[in-house]
């Protein structure tokens, strides 16, 4: 057992009050929204980009390079957090990504803009990962579902408003004096300063000393593993066939370096993702469904618009405005669930109810037609909504209301990275499925088909713009080979859903911490090992 070192005073010796929450809060909410946002709002502008900058064969590292840089720091950024303190990692978080957003604007060519997005998609990565850490410095466990509502609300905010804003500036050809697409990065930087100023004055958090040691091994490890990864996520059966050497060689680094990496933090004195967590059950099936939430995201806040835009021909901005009931369904079921949660200190019925209501939602839409009404597609999108809606939050706070406080932003980062992993999983799982089922489909109903210059990932890729042209029969056959593979696609969806419900019932309901400073019963006598200045 290691002994307390004394500890100077605080400037908080108590919880804090509502109204002080409240402006970390908007602070906080602010930040995660620019992260969120970013990685929706340039995919309806990058062909107008593309364009401009006159490198349309390097369209998808775009956002390639946002989501490997941002998926690498995730867990780099909760350790380092965990070490030396929330406040500071996430001001520099800000401020990288303001930079990195300065930075696109400016970019003269598609190298710069990949560049600086991948710069972007640091601070980007830190913010995701620190706010949520930060959650668990300001507010009990107890009382945090009253305010997790409010992380469901941005989510699905950017998941809507960021396709919207991305086709508005991409059609406006100036703002200014300048092209309208450079304002999708611009519009980050009053509000990245507005958050800077709040966490500034407003912020005061704990910082420990601890004696620390970087895992830089562990951290190359992990990076050449992810990079691995998410390249498959991106290049599978669209830039590479699944089985070309490329996509095995990629494959077979994930799991290599992977492995290597899993041994080597066994090992680490000071791992980034201590493999000790994994002896917790909580953090066992928090993972597991954090995990499988980012694979059914992926599938419905994806596919669903374009289903909109290829069958329906609809604009990306109509499409996404169609979006707003499963918006609305996934505010609606967090700000409940959050409340419920606070009042009755229990959170394990609602992933179990959310997995349900998820899988009930990618079996509504397994049954979508050329002709189901925008009615129908509308209450499918509010169940599938609030399925997520009612368990997304519930990972991270089971999560910091299970470790100890030294942990907290290492096991707070695990559980979003894994998010990100299932994401990019979701993206070759799904992507993958709805090609190889539409050339099946498009084979069966009309075996000319290539002989109009028609193939699965054009149609997939580039929707009415590939289908205008031909004829309106032939152009039926093809819409129905399309809602056939949609069919496939969410009936693979749902065997993850009812995974992730299985994962649910395992999920063990540990009592919730009514303040900050408390410990969970399972915590180590060593987490007061250092001396809290908060600042």
């Amino acid at each position: 057992m290691t002994k307390a070192v004394n500890s100077p005073t605080v400037a908080h010796d108590g919880e804090r009050s509502h109204a002080e929450i409240m402006v970390v809060m908007g602070a906080l909410m602010l930040a995660m929204l620019l992260s969120a946002l970013d990685q929706t709002i340039v995919s309806t502008a990058l062909p107008k980009i593309a364009v401009d900058l006159h490198g349309l064969n390097k369209y998808s590292w775009v956002a390639t390079s946002y989501l490997l840089t941002s998926a690498i720091v995730t867990p780099i950024f909760g350790k380092l957090g965990d070490l030396f303190g929330r406040k500071k990692l996430f001001q520099l978080s800000i401020v990288l990504f303001l930079i990195g957003s300065a930075l696109c604007g400016l970019s003269q060519n598609m190298d710069q803009l990949v560049f600086f997005r991948a710069l972007q998609g640091i601070g980007g990565g830190g913010l995701m990962s620190l706010v949520l850490a930060i959650v668990g410095d300001v507010i009990a466990p107890r009382q945090r579902g009253k305010y997790q509502g409010f992380f469901g609300a941005v989510f699905g905010v950017a998941s809507i408003i960021g396709p919207l804003l991305g086709g508005f500036f991409a059609a406006t050809n100036s703002v200014f004096g300048i092209a309208g697409w450079r304002w999708i990065f611009y519009i980050n930087i009053p509000l990245g300063l507005l958050a800077l100023a709040v966490v500034a004055t407003r912020l005061h958090l704990p910082v420990f000393r601890r004696q620390h040691k970087i895992d830089y091994t562990g951290a190359l490890l992990m990076t050449v593993s992810v990079v691995s990864l998410i390249l498959v996520s991106v290049w599978a059966g669209v830039t590479y066939p699944w089985a070309s050497v490329q996509i095995s060689g990629l494959i077979a680094s994930a799991v290599i370096f992977g492995t290597a990496f899993v041994f080597w933090e066994r090992r680490a004195s000071e791992p980034i993702i201590p493999m000790q967590l994994f002896k917790n059950d909580i953090f066992r099936s928090s993972v597991m469904l954090s995990l499988l939430t980012g694979i059914a995201m992926f599938a419905t806040i994806l596919y669903i618009p374009q289903y909109q835009q290829v069958v329906r021909g609809y604009s990306p901005t109509k499409s996404g405005l169609l979006m707003i009931p499963l918006m609305v369904g996934m505010m609606g079921a967090s700000i409940v669930s959050g409340r419920l949660i606070s009042k009755f200190g229990r959170y394990k019925p609602f992933p179990i109810f959310g997995t349900l209501m998820l899988a009930l939602g990618m079996w509504l839409f397994s049954h979508v037609s050329l002709t189901t009404s925008q009615t129908e597609l509308s209450v499918w999108m509010v169940i599938l909504g609030m399925g997520l809606g009612a368990f997304m939050q519930v990972t991270t706070l089971a999560v910091q209301n299970s470790v100890k406080r030294s942990e907290l932003g290492t096991a707070t980062s695990s559980t979003t990275f894994f998010r990100s992993i299932g994401s990019s999983l979701g993206g070759a799982v799904f992507g993958t499925v709805l090609i190889s089922r539409l050339t099946h489909h498009l084979q069966q109903a009309l075996p000319a088909a290539t002989g109009h210059g028609l193939t699965a990932a054009g149609i997939t890729a580039n929707g009415t713009s590939q289908l205008q042209h031909v004829a309106p029969l032939i152009r039926q056959d093809i819409l129905q080979a399309y809602v056939h593979s949609f069919h496939d696609m969410f009936l693979i969806g749902i065997p993850f859903a009812l995974a992730a419900f299985v994962v649910a019932l395992t999920l063990r309901e540990a009592p919730l911490r009514t303040s900050t400073h408390s410990l969970p019963s399972a915590a180590s006598d060593d987490v007061v090992s250092h001396s809290p200045i908060e600042v």
